[in-house]
Protein backbone atom coordinates (compact mmCIF):
# COMPACT_ATOMS: atom_id res chain seq x y z
CA UNK A 1 0.00 0.00 0.00
CA UNK A 2 1.56 3.25 -0.99
CA UNK A 3 1.16 6.67 0.94
CA UNK A 4 -1.50 7.67 -1.16
CA UNK A 5 -3.56 4.89 -0.78
CA UNK A 6 -2.74 5.11 2.84
CA UNK A 7 -3.95 8.63 3.08
CA UNK A 8 -6.79 8.24 1.92
CA UNK A 9 -7.78 5.17 4.14
CA UNK A 10 -6.98 7.58 7.05
CA UNK A 11 -9.86 10.13 4.57
CA UNK A 12 -12.09 7.52 5.39
CA UNK A 13 -11.86 7.62 8.72
CA UNK A 14 -11.96 11.23 8.96
CA UNK A 15 -15.12 10.64 7.29
CA UNK A 16 -16.66 8.41 9.25
CA UNK A 17 -16.09 10.95 12.42
CA UNK A 18 -17.66 13.56 10.83
CA UNK A 19 -20.83 11.97 9.58
CA UNK A 20 -20.93 10.70 13.66
CA UNK A 21 -20.52 14.25 14.53
CA UNK A 22 -22.99 15.41 12.52
CA UNK A 23 -25.41 13.41 13.54
CA UNK A 24 -24.88 13.16 17.11
CA UNK A 25 -24.86 17.37 16.34
CA UNK A 26 -28.19 17.19 14.37
CA UNK A 27 -29.96 14.91 17.02
CA UNK A 28 -28.95 17.06 20.23
CA UNK A 29 -30.18 20.31 18.55
CA UNK A 30 -33.64 18.82 17.17
CA UNK A 31 -34.49 15.67 19.06
CA UNK A 32 -38.08 16.21 17.85
CA UNK A 33 -37.09 15.75 14.36
CA UNK A 34 -38.19 12.26 13.20
CA UNK A 35 -36.22 9.74 10.88
CA UNK A 36 -38.73 10.18 8.29
CA UNK A 37 -39.07 13.68 7.78
CA UNK A 38 -34.98 13.57 7.11
CA UNK A 39 -35.79 11.91 3.85
CA UNK A 40 -38.44 14.79 2.60
CA UNK A 41 -36.30 18.07 3.79
CA UNK A 42 -34.05 18.53 0.80
CA UNK A 43 -30.28 20.37 0.90
CA UNK A 44 -29.37 21.28 -2.78
CA UNK A 45 -31.99 19.04 -4.31
CA UNK A 46 -30.48 16.04 -1.94
CA UNK A 47 -32.56 14.72 1.02
CA UNK A 48 -30.38 15.61 4.06
CA UNK A 49 -30.32 11.89 5.42
CA UNK A 50 -27.73 11.39 2.08
CA UNK A 51 -26.64 14.71 2.12
CA UNK A 52 -24.64 14.34 5.31
CA UNK A 53 -22.88 11.44 4.42
CA UNK A 54 -22.38 12.22 1.27
CA UNK A 55 -20.24 15.22 2.72
CA UNK A 56 -18.63 13.61 5.23
CA UNK A 57 -17.36 11.20 2.55
CA UNK A 58 -16.68 13.84 0.08
CA UNK A 59 -14.28 15.65 3.27
CA UNK A 60 -12.71 12.54 3.35
CA UNK A 61 -12.06 11.63 0.35
CA UNK A 62 -10.38 15.10 -0.57
CA UNK A 63 -8.62 15.35 2.43
CA UNK A 64 -7.01 11.97 1.84
CA UNK A 65 -6.12 12.05 -1.59
CA UNK A 66 -4.30 15.84 -0.77
CA UNK A 67 -2.46 14.59 2.09
CA UNK A 68 -1.73 11.88 0.57
CA UNK A 69 -0.13 13.58 -2.42
CA UNK A 70 1.65 16.52 0.01
CA UNK A 71 3.33 13.33 2.07
CA UNK A 72 4.65 11.88 -1.14
CA UNK A 73 5.97 14.60 -2.41
CA UNK A 74 7.34 15.06 0.51
CA UNK A 75 8.93 11.52 0.95
CA UNK A 76 10.19 11.67 -2.80
CA UNK A 77 12.11 15.16 -1.77
CA UNK A 78 13.96 13.33 1.21
CA UNK A 79 14.50 10.20 -0.81
CA UNK A 80 15.57 11.98 -3.59
CA UNK A 81 18.63 13.88 -1.50
CA UNK A 82 19.41 10.77 0.24
CA UNK A 83 20.17 9.32 -3.28
CA UNK A 84 22.28 12.15 -4.19
CA UNK A 85 24.15 11.87 -1.17
CA UNK A 86 24.44 8.36 -1.47
CA UNK A 87 25.86 9.27 -4.79
CA UNK A 88 28.80 11.51 -3.39
CA UNK A 89 27.04 14.56 -4.85
CA UNK A 90 27.44 18.02 -2.88
CA UNK A 91 25.45 20.61 -3.13
CA UNK A 92 22.66 23.24 -0.95
CA UNK A 93 19.53 21.05 -0.26
CA UNK A 94 16.90 23.99 -0.87
CA UNK A 95 13.92 21.84 0.02
CA UNK A 96 12.10 22.34 3.32
CA UNK A 97 8.95 21.22 4.46
CA UNK A 98 6.25 22.93 6.46
CA UNK A 99 6.52 21.04 9.60
CA UNK A 100 8.95 20.91 12.03
CA UNK A 101 9.62 17.28 11.62
CA UNK A 102 10.57 17.69 7.78
CA UNK A 103 12.70 20.61 8.22
CA UNK A 104 14.64 19.12 10.97
CA UNK A 105 15.04 15.75 9.04
CA UNK A 106 17.07 18.03 6.08
CA UNK A 107 18.77 19.54 8.73
CA UNK A 108 19.95 16.41 9.71
CA UNK A 109 20.92 15.10 6.49
CA UNK A 110 22.66 18.72 6.11
CA UNK A 111 24.97 17.42 8.30
CA UNK A 112 25.46 14.02 7.04
CA UNK A 113 26.15 15.29 3.55
CA UNK A 114 28.76 17.71 4.95
CA UNK A 115 30.73 14.92 7.23
CA UNK A 116 30.64 12.96 4.53
CA UNK A 117 32.25 15.62 2.29
CA UNK A 118 34.78 16.13 4.78
CA UNK A 119 35.48 12.72 5.38
CA UNK A 120 36.13 12.45 1.70
CA UNK A 121 38.44 15.79 1.93
CA UNK A 122 40.44 14.00 5.00
CA UNK A 123 40.99 10.79 2.98
CA UNK A 124 41.77 12.56 -0.38
CA UNK A 125 44.53 14.73 1.86
CA UNK A 126 45.47 11.32 4.19
CA UNK A 127 46.28 9.67 0.96
CA UNK A 128 48.33 12.55 -0.48
CA UNK A 129 50.72 12.68 2.58
CA UNK A 130 50.54 8.76 2.96
CA UNK A 131 51.74 8.88 -1.58
CA UNK A 132 54.33 11.44 -0.81
CA UNK A 133 55.54 10.07 2.46
CA UNK A 134 55.79 6.24 0.97
CA UNK A 135 57.33 7.17 -2.44
CA UNK A 136 60.50 9.33 -1.08
CA UNK A 137 60.82 6.10 1.04
CA UNK A 138 60.37 3.16 -1.44
CA UNK A 139 61.59 5.71 -4.84
CA UNK A 140 64.94 4.89 -3.52
CA UNK A 141 64.61 1.12 -2.66
CA UNK A 142 62.92 0.52 -6.28
CA UNK A 143 65.37 2.35 -7.74
CA UNK A 144 68.54 0.37 -6.53
CA UNK A 145 66.86 -2.91 -6.83
CA UNK A 146 65.92 -2.20 -10.63
CA UNK A 147 69.49 -0.87 -11.43
CA UNK A 148 70.89 -3.92 -9.74
CA UNK A 149 68.87 -6.62 -11.73
CA UNK A 150 69.90 -4.64 -15.08
CA UNK A 151 73.52 -4.39 -14.01
CA UNK A 152 73.53 -8.02 -14.05
CA UNK A 153 71.63 -8.97 -16.64
CA UNK A 154 73.48 -6.56 -18.36
CA UNK A 155 76.76 -8.16 -17.09
CA UNK A 156 75.75 -11.70 -17.86
CA UNK A 157 72.75 -12.65 -20.22
CA UNK A 158 72.96 -9.47 -22.43
CA UNK A 159 76.91 -10.03 -22.66
CA UNK A 160 76.22 -13.95 -23.45
CA UNK A 161 73.57 -12.94 -26.05
CA UNK A 162 75.90 -10.35 -27.95
CA UNK A 163 78.78 -13.22 -27.89
CA UNK A 164 76.08 -15.69 -29.33
CA UNK A 165 75.24 -12.76 -32.45
CA UNK A 166 78.29 -12.04 -32.94
CA UNK A 167 79.40 -15.60 -33.40
CA UNK A 168 77.05 -16.88 -35.66
CA UNK A 169 77.47 -13.49 -37.75
CA UNK A 170 81.03 -14.68 -38.15
CA UNK A 171 80.38 -18.34 -39.30
CA UNK A 172 77.80 -17.29 -41.63
CA UNK A 173 80.33 -15.02 -42.95
CA UNK A 174 82.90 -17.57 -43.59
CA UNK A 175 81.06 -21.11 -44.05
CA UNK A 176 81.47 -21.99 -47.13
CA UNK A 177 78.22 -22.24 -49.54
CA UNK A 178 76.40 -25.33 -48.59
CA UNK A 179 72.77 -26.92 -48.49
CA UNK A 180 70.44 -24.02 -48.62
CA UNK A 181 68.36 -25.91 -45.81
CA UNK A 182 71.17 -25.54 -43.51
CA UNK A 183 71.94 -21.87 -44.70
CA UNK A 184 68.46 -20.81 -43.62
CA UNK A 185 68.24 -22.71 -40.43
CA UNK A 186 71.63 -20.78 -39.44
CA UNK A 187 69.94 -17.44 -40.70
CA UNK A 188 66.92 -18.17 -38.47
CA UNK A 189 69.27 -18.51 -35.75
CA UNK A 190 70.75 -15.61 -35.96
CA UNK A 191 67.49 -13.75 -36.62
CA UNK A 192 66.15 -15.44 -33.43
CA UNK A 193 69.70 -14.30 -31.08
CA UNK A 194 68.96 -10.71 -32.97
CA UNK A 195 65.79 -10.90 -31.54
CA UNK A 196 66.60 -12.09 -28.16
CA UNK A 197 69.17 -9.13 -27.81
CA UNK A 198 66.20 -6.80 -28.84
CA UNK A 199 63.86 -8.11 -25.93
CA UNK A 200 66.92 -7.81 -23.36
CA UNK A 201 67.49 -4.74 -24.30
CA UNK A 202 63.65 -3.76 -23.58
CA UNK A 203 63.45 -5.41 -20.42
CA UNK A 204 66.67 -4.29 -19.13
CA UNK A 205 64.47 -0.13 -20.53
CA UNK A 206 61.95 -1.27 -18.52
CA UNK A 207 63.50 -2.50 -15.57
CA UNK A 208 65.09 1.29 -14.76
CA UNK A 209 63.00 3.04 -12.17
CA UNK A 210 59.74 3.89 -13.26
CA UNK A 211 57.42 6.21 -11.56
CA UNK A 212 54.58 8.83 -11.92
CA UNK A 213 56.78 11.11 -10.18
CA UNK A 214 57.23 14.29 -12.65
CA UNK A 215 54.32 13.08 -14.80
CA UNK A 216 50.66 14.02 -14.36
CA UNK A 217 48.22 11.05 -14.46
CA UNK A 218 47.48 11.56 -18.12
CA UNK A 219 50.82 11.48 -19.42
CA UNK A 220 51.67 8.18 -17.16
CA UNK A 221 48.28 6.57 -18.63
CA UNK A 222 49.45 7.23 -22.44
CA UNK A 223 52.60 6.22 -21.72
CA UNK A 224 51.97 3.18 -20.18
CA UNK A 225 49.19 2.66 -22.97
CA UNK A 226 51.56 2.83 -25.80
CA UNK A 227 54.02 0.95 -24.22
CA UNK A 228 51.25 -1.99 -24.42
CA UNK A 229 50.15 -1.30 -27.41
CA UNK A 230 53.53 -2.32 -29.04
CA UNK A 231 53.98 -5.73 -27.16
CA UNK A 232 50.62 -7.17 -27.62
CA UNK A 233 48.19 -8.19 -29.90
CA UNK A 234 45.40 -7.06 -28.38
CA UNK A 235 43.50 -3.58 -29.90
CA UNK A 236 43.75 -1.31 -27.22
CA UNK A 237 42.31 2.21 -27.70
CA UNK A 238 42.04 4.94 -25.01
CA UNK A 239 40.45 8.68 -24.29
CA UNK A 240 42.12 10.34 -21.88
CA UNK A 241 41.44 14.08 -21.15
CA UNK A 242 43.86 16.68 -19.48
CA UNK A 243 42.75 18.00 -15.92
CA UNK A 244 44.84 18.81 -13.01
CA UNK A 245 44.47 16.37 -9.74
CA UNK A 246 46.24 15.75 -6.16
CA UNK A 247 49.16 13.92 -6.38
CA UNK A 248 47.29 11.61 -3.90
CA UNK A 249 44.25 10.61 -6.02
CA UNK A 250 47.04 10.05 -9.46
CA UNK A 251 48.69 8.09 -7.73
CA UNK A 252 45.97 5.98 -6.51
CA UNK A 253 44.38 6.05 -10.07
CA UNK A 254 47.56 4.79 -12.25
CA UNK A 255 47.76 2.12 -9.31
CA UNK A 256 44.38 1.01 -9.90
CA UNK A 257 44.93 0.78 -14.02
CA UNK A 258 48.10 -0.65 -13.31
CA UNK A 259 46.26 -3.42 -11.56
CA UNK A 260 43.23 -3.52 -14.07
CA UNK A 261 45.30 -3.90 -17.13
CA UNK A 262 47.66 -6.64 -15.11
CA UNK A 263 44.08 -8.94 -14.56
CA UNK A 264 43.20 -8.16 -17.99
CA UNK A 265 46.32 -9.57 -19.97
CA UNK A 266 46.95 -12.42 -17.41
CA UNK A 267 42.52 -13.34 -17.36
CA UNK A 268 40.69 -11.80 -19.95
CA UNK A 269 41.61 -13.39 -23.19
CA UNK A 270 40.42 -9.98 -24.73
CA UNK A 271 40.34 -9.05 -28.22
CA UNK A 272 39.97 -5.22 -27.54
CA UNK A 273 40.60 -2.92 -24.72
CA UNK A 274 39.00 0.45 -24.17
CA UNK A 275 40.56 3.01 -21.17
CA UNK A 276 38.96 6.10 -20.64
CA UNK A 277 39.62 8.81 -17.99
CA UNK A 278 37.61 11.86 -18.52
CA UNK A 279 35.96 14.37 -15.63
CA UNK A 280 32.48 14.71 -16.03
CA UNK A 281 30.05 16.73 -13.08
CA UNK A 282 32.38 17.24 -10.87
CA UNK A 283 33.51 13.43 -10.97
CA UNK A 284 36.25 11.83 -12.21
CA UNK A 285 35.85 8.72 -14.17
CA UNK A 286 38.36 5.84 -14.64
CA UNK A 287 36.80 3.53 -17.18
CA UNK A 288 38.18 0.14 -18.53
CA UNK A 289 35.94 -2.27 -20.65
CA UNK A 290 37.23 -5.44 -22.40
CA UNK A 291 35.32 -7.91 -24.55
CA UNK A 292 37.14 -11.13 -22.55
CA UNK A 293 35.97 -14.08 -21.51
CA UNK A 294 34.68 -12.22 -18.41
CA UNK A 295 34.32 -13.84 -14.84
CA UNK A 296 32.25 -14.26 -11.49
CA UNK A 297 32.47 -10.96 -9.67
CA UNK A 298 31.53 -11.94 -6.05
CA UNK A 299 33.47 -15.18 -6.31
CA UNK A 300 36.45 -13.28 -7.16
CA UNK A 301 36.36 -10.24 -5.11
CA UNK A 302 36.74 -13.01 -1.93
CA UNK A 303 39.86 -14.63 -3.02
CA UNK A 304 41.29 -11.73 -5.39
CA UNK A 305 44.22 -9.61 -3.74
CA UNK A 306 44.26 -7.74 -6.26
CA UNK A 307 40.82 -6.56 -6.98
CA UNK A 308 40.59 -6.08 -3.01
CA UNK A 309 43.54 -3.72 -3.16
CA UNK A 310 41.72 -1.81 -5.96
CA UNK A 311 38.60 -1.86 -3.92
CA UNK A 312 40.67 -0.28 -0.63
CA UNK A 313 42.22 2.17 -3.24
CA UNK A 314 39.22 3.86 -4.53
CA UNK A 315 37.73 3.77 -1.05
CA UNK A 316 41.17 5.60 0.35
CA UNK A 317 40.45 8.60 -1.69
CA UNK A 318 36.73 9.13 -0.99
CA UNK A 319 35.55 7.26 -4.52
CA UNK A 320 33.77 4.04 -5.69
CA UNK A 321 34.63 1.02 -7.65
CA UNK A 322 32.43 -1.15 -9.52
CA UNK A 323 32.96 -4.00 -11.76
CA UNK A 324 30.44 -6.03 -14.06
CA UNK A 325 31.44 -8.86 -15.73
CA UNK A 326 29.39 -11.30 -17.88
CA UNK A 327 30.65 -14.93 -19.01
CA UNK A 328 31.82 -14.48 -22.67
CA UNK A 329 31.33 -10.42 -23.06
CA UNK A 330 33.40 -9.10 -21.04
CA UNK A 331 34.17 -7.20 -17.39
CA UNK A 332 33.74 -3.33 -17.54
CA UNK A 333 35.65 -1.27 -14.71
CA UNK A 334 34.29 1.90 -13.77
CA UNK A 335 36.03 3.92 -10.95
CA UNK A 336 34.18 7.53 -9.70
CA UNK A 337 35.99 9.89 -7.65
CA UNK A 338 34.57 13.29 -6.72
CA UNK A 339 36.54 16.15 -7.18
CA UNK A 340 36.63 18.18 -3.65
CA UNK A 341 39.39 21.06 -2.96
CA UNK A 342 41.39 20.65 0.00
CA UNK A 343 41.85 23.33 1.82
CA UNK A 344 44.93 23.81 3.92
CA UNK A 345 44.96 25.08 7.38
CA UNK A 346 46.64 28.23 8.17
CA UNK A 347 47.49 26.79 11.71
CA UNK A 348 49.29 23.25 10.48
Amino acid sequence: MNIIQRQIGWGMLVAFFVFVLLVVSFTISFPSVRLVDLWERNLMDIPFILFVPSVSLAIGLLFGVFSGFYWKKQFQSIDQVLHDVEEGRTFQINETGSFDEIKTAFERIRKIQKQITEQAMLSQKLANEKAEDQENRIQEIISQERNRLARELHDSVSQQLFAASMLMSAINETKAPADERETKQLRMVESMIHQSQLEMRALLLHLRPVALKGKTLQEGIEELLVELSQKVTMEINWKVEAFPLDKGVEDHLFRIIQESLSNTLRHSKANELEVLLINRDGFIILRVVDDGIGFDVEESKAGSYGMQNMYERAVEIGGTLKIVSVKNKGTRLEVKVPILKIKDEAND
